[in-house]
Order: C-alpha cells, then structure tokens, then sequence
C-alpha cells in the first residue's frame, strides 16, 4: 500500500518525533503573533508598512509616556517633602497660583476618574489579589493588618480601597463630651468661624465662604462679630432672613426638632478639614449623635485636593464635586461635606445608597458652577435620618478630604479668659488622627 505524505515546505519531518509537534505548533505561533503585531504597527502609521525605525514608534511613545509620568511623580515628591519640612521649622507655604492650575480645566478629569474606577473594579484572579493589595499597601503606606478580610477576598482594588477594618482596630472615644474624627487623615486647618460672611482659611493667603461650600440653601448659623470686614460678608439682616427660611423649610419636614431659637444661636461656629490621603481607610463615620436632615450633591470639578492643590488652585472644595449633609446634634448645628477629587470614582452615602456621583454630564453647554446642587430633606419619622457616634456613614473610593461645620459651646465671658466649658480642639495643624479620636472637648 502506498502511502502519500504531504509536506510543508520550509520544515523537516520527522513522522515518529512528538517533539518536533510541539515544535511545529510552537513555530506556527510565533508566526501568527508575528503577523498580528506587524498588522498592528501597520495600522498605527496609516495602514503603510512600517520601516524598521518606525517599528518601534509604539514602544517608544509608551517608554516616553512612562518616563514624563515618572519624572512628574518625582516632582511632586519633592515638592511634598519640602513642604513638609518647611512646616516642620514652622513656615507655613502661602497661596500661589501657577499655570499648571490652568492646565487641569483643559483635561476630562471627571471622565478620567470614571475610567480609572471602571479599572479599579475590575475583578482580579485570586491568586494575583494579595500580590496587587501589597503592592498598593506599600506604595501608599496602608496597614493591612488591620483589614478585616484576607487580601484574596478583595475581588478589586475598588473593594480594598473602601475595606472595613477588624473590630476593635477603632476604639471610639467613650466621652459625652467631645466630638470624634470622623475619617483617619490629616488635620489640614481648623477654627472658629465668625460673622454673617465667615470664611474657612485653604491655605495662608487665600480662603474660601463657608455658605458658599454647604450651598445657598444651607440653615447655617450666623455668628455675629464686628472684626469680619465687608468685603467677604453679605449684609447681616440678608443672612439672617436666609437662615430663617432654610430653617422654616426644613421645619416641615422635622417639625420635631425645629426651634426658632437655633437661627441665631448662642453657641460658637467651628470647622475643621481633614484630608485623607489614598492609602488612609476610606470610610466615612457619624463624628456624634445627630439628626440629618438635608443632603446636598454638587456635579462640580473633580481636581486633585493634595497639599499643593490646595496652594495653586483657588476654591478648590468649593468647586469640587462634594456632599454636603446638614442637621443637628445636642450643641446645634452639624454639617459634613465629602469633598471628592481625581480619580474618585464616587462618593458612596451608606443612608442613601441610591445616590450616584461623577454621572456623565446631561446639558454640556452649561458649566458645572452653574448647575443647582440635587438636595434631598429626609423625613423619616419626621427626626431627619438619626446617626450614632461612629456609625458608618459614607465612602471615599481613594482619597480625598471631608470639612465639618458644627456648633460648640463657647465662653460668654471672653474677657475673663478661657472657660471650664468651652469648646476646645485638641490637635494641631498636621496632625495624624485616626477615626474614634478626639477632635475636641469641653466639660459641663
């Protein structure tokens, strides 16, 4: 019987070798890969075969893109470490703007941030997941021995960014008589705030209104006070009118709690910011007992909210994307604002898990400043939405910096020095806290 063999030119055969098919498959695949990357290349120079000096046009722009990455990284780097030690000798860096600023309104940072939390929650093999978590944990300084799960059961990155901690890792501060941190972070800035047109200090040099962050329809106190200059201040009656009328809204929906009485209130206006960086723990928790009773949602920017963000970019919380809830507690007044930044895919709220954030914009011919923030007044039980201290309240994906505005007792008698029960912080510019610390006292 004749047998006829039919055979591939180019390649030798060998009929009784199993090896030489491993070979022969191994060859076949290399050249199949071979003609889709030369396919590949041809396309990126306008369909043309590419030359051998333009065969690695590809590999180079990436090398390039890598390199000017790493170069701005070991900028910014610097730029910290110096700020860092100017405080530590006590100079403060003041506000000033650079073109670079400018260059961030060019850029689709809220469409770069929707990507960047599409990759995020991406779901990674198992076996790669502790490998990418450690990775991220040494790069940004997290403690994973405080997580509550094992680092395979992160199925993304996105699930170990808002990763709750291990019971107990948090201990909250048992006394009545002190307000909480309600995030671990940075303290950046805190203070009291005076006047119809108080301002929060960003940075030394430049401030930004304390209304115009919780927004025009805000029931914020007015603090009277002389020293407050005109030019950062709206007419005293006007403020006090709009206070009245946020209050009397509000009072519909929580005719329980409402008292005229809190519209010009005895007690002092503090603030405090934290900033959280993108390795701290990321949720967002109650800093007291308190009723919340509206919720504002500002579709504003999404810049980044780093340390020298806030030295170039002007009323950078108040143009960022933020969340802004308002309510009260025993003391008075309670408002925290969740301030987003770049590649924050989204402010979660735990009491309103319906709420999204950093949406595609529907009207582009409008700008984002212009847009009325989406407010909501909850009305359950007529209370608003109780909270207790320490309860798990919202969630930064990354991270970014949350603003409290809260009534305190203050001291009626100044001028006979500080009293027993006045309201007192007891941390400092740059201070480290972690969540269930103490932002300050006062005793009855």
């Amino acid at each position: 019987m004749n047998i006829m063999y039919r055979f591939r030119t180019g390649f030798p055969v060998f009929p009784h070798s199993r090896g030489h098919d491993y070979l022969l498959n191994q060859r076949r695949s290399f050249s199949s890969f071979a003609k889709k990357l030369q396919t590949a290349r041809a396309s990126t120079n306008g369909g043309k075969s590419s030359s051998q000096g333009d065969s690695f046009l590809v590999p180079g722009a990436t090398v390039a893109t890598i390199l000017m990455l790493g170069v701005l990284h070991a900028r910014r780097l610097y730029d910290d470490n110096r700020a860092e030690e100017a405080r530590g000798k006590g100079i403060e860096l003041e506000f000033q703007p650079d073109i670079k600023a400018t260059f961030l309104r060019l850029l689709p940072l809220r469409s770069i941030s929707r990507c960047w939390g599409y990759l995020a929650s991406m779901e990674i093999p198992v076996w790669l997941r502790p490998y990418i978590h450690r990775a991220w944990a040494r790069a940004f300084h997290s403690n994973i021995e405080e997580a509550a799960l094992p680092l395979d059961k992160y199925a993304s990155l996105r699930d170990f960014f808002v990763r709750t901690l291990k019971e107990g890792s948090r201990p909250i501060d048992p006394d009545p008589h002190c307000l909480v941190s309600p995030v671990d972070g940075t303290v950046l800035r805190f203070g009291e705030l005076r006047g119809a047109g108080a301002m929060i200090e960003q940075v030394k040099g430049f401030s930004y209104s304390v209304s115009t962050l919780l927004g025009a329809g805000s029931f914020l106190p007015v603090i009277p006070d002389g020293s407050i200059s005109e030019d950062h201040s709206e007419p005293q009656n006007t403020s006090k009118e709009k206070s009245k009328r946020s209050w009397w809204r509000v009072s519909l929906a929580s005719p329980k709690v409402w008292d005229p009485s809190l519209a010009c209130p005895m007690k002092g206006l503090f603030y405090c910011v934290i900033y959280l960086k993108p390795g701290d723990y990321h949720r967002i928790h109650s800093p007291v007992d308190w009723n919340v009773f509206v919720r504002r949602h500002f579709s504003g920017r999404l810049y980044p909210v780093n340390e020298r963000a806030t030295r170039t970019i002007k009323n950078l919380y108040v143009q960022n994307e933020r969340v802004v809830l308002e309510g009260q507690w025993k003391e008075g007044f309670m408002a925290l604002a969740a301030i987003g930044a770049t590649n924050i895919g989204s402010i979660e709220l735990f009491i309103e898990p319906e709420l999204k954030t950093n949406r595609p914009r529907k009207n582009l011919l409008h700008g984002l400043q212009s847009e009325p923030p989406a407010e909501r007044v909850y009305e359950h039980e007529g209370i608003g939405r109780m909270l207790k201290k320490g309860e798990e309240l919202a969630a930064f994906n990354m991270g970014s910096t949350v603003v409290l505005v809260f009534q305190a007792p203050i001291s009626k008698l100044l001028e006979h020095g500080d009293s027993p029960g006045e309201f007192k912080f007891c941390v400092r510019p740059g201070d480290r806290i972690h969540f269930g610390e103490a932002l300050g006292r006062w005793h009855e």
